[in-house]
Order: C-alpha cells, then sequence, then structure tokens
C-alpha cells in the first residue's frame, strides 16, 4: 500500500524534487541542499534525514578511498534498505527512482539499488567505462533482476554489486545470473551468447533511463 508519504513524494511533488537544490548529477557532482533536508526531516521524519546524511558523508570519507572499499561500502550501505516491487511503492508497474527518492522513503527495487549504487560511485570517482548496470535474468527466481557491474579492465571479469547479497564476487562465479543487456551514461550493449557484448547505440533508447536522466538534469537547471 502507498503511504501518503510516498504519495506525496511520487506524484503531486515530482516537481519539489526538480525545483529543490538537490543534485546528484550525472556528472558525478552529489550535493544536498539544506532545503531539501530540512524538507526530509519535516515531512518523512529524522530516519529519512539521517539516511540522507549518512549518504553524504558516505561520499564524503570514502572519496579517496581504494575502489575495492568503495564498491564494498557503497554495496554494504544500499542494501540496508528494504526491497519493495515498485507497484506497492510508488503504485507504478515500473518505476526508475532517484537515489534521493530511494533513502527518503526506504524502499525500492533491484533498478533503484543499481542505479543509487553507480551514481554514488560516479560521485567518488570512479570512471564511467568502468561500470554498467546489468539487466539479467535471475535463474533461480526465475525473474528479471538488475545488478551493477565494475571492470576494472574493459576486458577483466566484473564485479557484481547486487542488492539479493552483500558478498560481491566476480561475474563468473554468478552463475545464477544469466545478463541480458547493460548500459551506463556512454552507451547500451547487448550481451550475447559466449560472453561477448555488442554496443546497440546509446542508453538513452531505454525511456525509463531517458526520464531518469531528464529528471536529474531538471534537477541542476537555476
Amino acid at each position: 500500500m502507498i503511504t501518503a508519504a510516498q504519495r506525496k513524494c511520487r506524484h503531486p511533488s515530482r516537481s519539489f524534487w526538480l525545483s529543490l537544490l538537490l543534485v546528484v548529477s550525472l556528472a558525478g557532482a552529489l550535493e544536498l541542499s539544506s532545503r531539501l533536508l530540512d524538507y526530509v526531516q519535516k515531512e518523512f521524519g529524522q530516519a529519512a534525514y539521517q539516511r540522507l546524511e549518512d549518504w553524504k558523508r558516505l561520499t564524503d570519507l570514502a572519496q579517496n578511498a581504494p575502489t575495492n572499499r568503495q564498491l564494498r561500502l557503497v554495496n554494504s550501505f544500499f542494501n540496508r534498505v528494504r526491497f519493495v516491487s515498485d507497484i506497492q511503492h510508488w503504485g507504478e508497474e515500473d518505476y526508475w527512482a532517484t537515489p534521493v527518492e530511494l533513502l527518503t522513503t526506504n524502499g525500492g527495487d533491484c533498478e533503484d539499488f543499481s542505479i543509487a549504487k553507480y551514481l554514488t560511485l560516479k560521485s567518488m570517482g570512479v570512471p564511467d567505462d568502468q561500470m554498467r548496470i546489468v539487466y539479467v535474468k535471475a535463474l533461480e527466481l526465475n525473474q528479471a533482476h538488475m545488478v551493477l557491474a565494475w571492470y576494472a579492465r574493459p576486458d577483466a571479469d566484473p564485479l557484481i554489486l547486487d542488492n539479493l547479497i552483500n558478498d560481491i564476487k566476480p561475474a563468473s562465479q554468478r552463475t545464477d545470473l544469466e545478463p541480458v543487456y547493460s548500459f551506463n551514461g556512454e552507451g547500451l550493449w547487448l550481451n550475447q551468447s559466449g560472453g561477448e557484448r555488442t554496443r546497440i547505440g546509446e542508453a538513452k533508447k531505454l525511456s525509463r533511463w531517458k526520464e531518469l536522466n531528464n529528471r536529474l538534469s531538471e534537477a541542476l537547471r537555476p
């Protein structure tokens, strides 16, 4: 069931998230305005406020940490958020939330976790070309799923950040996941048999990703 707070966050107040000086930009900058934090504390409570404060503190403290440590910290931080389906949480079949929406409402699904991890690591300086958000089939669950992959090199066995488990394992050890396609801020790739990936264009082909980008970009405007 959608709570009043969630309804306020999602539908009547979508312009609120855009008008405040929040920002997690796809360029990598992360800023949380005092206006946003004050609003969240008033409307969603101290716990929601603290989650945003903890997120900002995490990005500041881990800014210069080794990448492997950044991966572990970010993965474990977001995996504390409760998993809830889009239809239950937002009243839509498929809604890709921003990290602020995820943390403020303390709920989201696999896409939201993966996007939040991607944007947070990007804000810490992890290069975009080392990360891919990967749409997979979770074989044991027999359902679609999404994870974040980090590549030390373009041809490396990537490490998988997943909300289903806290351990970060190489993709070769995640035989329960079957990749379908992947994307980041630079492109869109189709996974083929044998592990090969073929670039098929820009990630903006994905309507939900394009919508999320537009919302983040609007938030940057004066």
